[in-house]
């Protein structure tokens, strides 16, 4: 049984400045929004970090940089059910460091919806 919520995190593993994608990923992401594999690819890849393909990213006023199919204001993926596999396997192991973290932070601060932030405005 998996011992973390991804409901209850800010979406740490979404920041994450490489999210790889496979041709498969794109497929499910151009069926998902009724785009050709070409479309799709162009519209939410490039190239970078030496990878073929990488999500794109967009602004997050927490993160700096967060996927491009994060839902800001919900703080979840808005693409779930196609989301790449690469996030359909994360953490991978059971447990999430990142959810350790914050479950840490929210009973030491005695606070369940604590969220710490950094001297810079992200969170931490």
């Amino acid at each position: 049984m998996a011992a973390y919520d991804c409901a209850k995190c800010p979406g740490y593993c979404c920041s994450y400045p490489v999210i790889a994608v496979t041709k498969r990923d794109v497929t499910r992401l151009a069926k998902h929004f009724g785009l050709t594999f070409s479309a799709a690819e162009t519209r939410f890849t490039k190239s970078d970090h030496g990878y073929k393909r990488i999500l794109r990213r967009k602004r997050d006023p927490h993160f700096g940089g967060i996927c491009t199919f994060f839902d800001r204001t919900a703080r979840n993926c808005s693409v779930y059910a196609a989301r790449p596999a690469v996030c359909r396997s994360f953490p991978g192991q059971g447990r999430c460091g990142y959810y350790d973290f914050l479950s840490f932070e929210r009973e030491t601060q005695n606070d369940p919806d604590h969220i710490a932030l950094t001297n810079s405005g992200g969170w931490r």
